[in-house]
């Protein structure tokens, strides 16, 4: 290939770049006449979220924020990289429930900054709300946490948008999907450090960071000892044992390298779960996490005691509400 045709090569790509770019819309960015402008039909709304939840020693509380916000870039491009698509992207939602930390009961624990379940579901059904009475259609989630509680308050906002408005709203980091052939893949020795159960802050997630933004990263990681679990009770013992750190799973074999290739590939899932949904598959043939994890015990009874805790708070704050003559 020769120099001019390179050259050729890269403005048409930089240009068909650009344009892809500009069918990407931030709301806090658009006035009421832009936005009124959309076409419904063919707009897709990506809410991402990203709890404040601990991860361990050497990992930002914003762990799944940042992940949260790749996968949204990829889908947007892969949304508008369709003719006529456009898509129309919200700030990020700092809200989650149910912190990992409640494995253990730590209900306080640094660098959790939750809500309760209802908080949760009220703002999503809130925004599915506004967006229903503004007549879009589509919305895609892009809330990663591995709380069944959680996603379950999203499923449910998705499902009261559906019924409500006749439109598709769903998780997709709440959607089983499968394991990413990077996951399958896994050296033996980091099985065996890593269990079959390794949920959080282990070797996935510090990888993915590693990747996402290495800056945020401590270098700590590489010496913690591993807390192998092959079972929610392996994990729930783990976190209710004295001096638990906030990890499950062995930080120390992470790499930037396999945190990239589970970044891309996950994202590949979930993009060809939303534009099969945009081209008419029915969502309901996917399974969600929400419909299968309660049927654990050891899962369920943590859940039990995030709402518990939740109950806790609810009350106090109506007692406060109460005596100060707050309706």
């Amino acid at each position: 290939m020769t120099s001019t045709l390179r050259m050729l090569l890269a403005s048409v790509l930089a240009a068909l770049s650009t344009a892809a770019a500009a069918q990407v819309y931030h709301v806090a960015e658009m006035n009421a006449t832009q936005i009124g402008a959309l076409d419904r039909a063919r707009t897709a709304v990506i809410l991402t979220g990203g709890i404040l939840e601990e991860h361990g020693p050497a990992l930002p509380s914003g762990t799944d924020t940042f992940m949260n916000e790749w996968w949204t870039q990829s889908l947007a491009e892969a949304i508008v990289a369709r003719p006529g698509w456009k898509v129309l992207r919200f700030p990020t939602i700092p809200l989650g429930t149910s912190g990992a930390n409640v494995f253990g009961g730590r209900h306080v624990f640094p660098g959790s900054y939750t809500v309760r379940p209802e908080t949760e579901r009220d703002v999503f059904m809130d925004l599915a709300s506004a967006l229903g009475e503004q007549g879009f259609r589509w919305i895609f989630v892009m809330h990663n946490h591995g709380s069944p509680l959680h996603n379950l308050m999203l499923d449910q906002a998705g499902d009261y948008f559906h019924d409500t408005y006749g439109g598709t709203m769903m998780n997709l980091p709440g959607l089983l999907l499968g394991d990413t052939e990077a996951a399958r893949a896994r050296p033996a020795a980091a099985m065996r450090e890593e269990g079959h159960f390794e949920v959080h802050a282990g070797m996935s997630e510090t990888s993915r960071i590693l990747f996402l933004r290495p800056d945020l990263v401590a270098g700590t990681y590489a010496t913690v000892p591993a807390n192998t679990a092959d079972s929610p009770a392996d994990a729930a013992r783990i976190a209710r044992a004295p001096g638990w750190q906030g990890y499950i799973g062995s930080p120390r074999q992470a790499s930037s390298a396999y945190g990239a290739r589970e970044m891309r590939e996950r994202s590949a899932l979930f993009n060809r779960t939303a534009l099969a949904v945009l081209d008419g598959a029915d969502p309901a043939q996917w399974t969600r996490l929400s419909a299968v994890a309660f049927k654990d015990p050891v899962i369920d009874g943590v859940e039990r005691g995030t709402r518990a805790e939740a109950d806790r708070i609810a009350q106090a704050q109506r007692d406060w509400l109460k005596r100060h003559g707050v309706k």
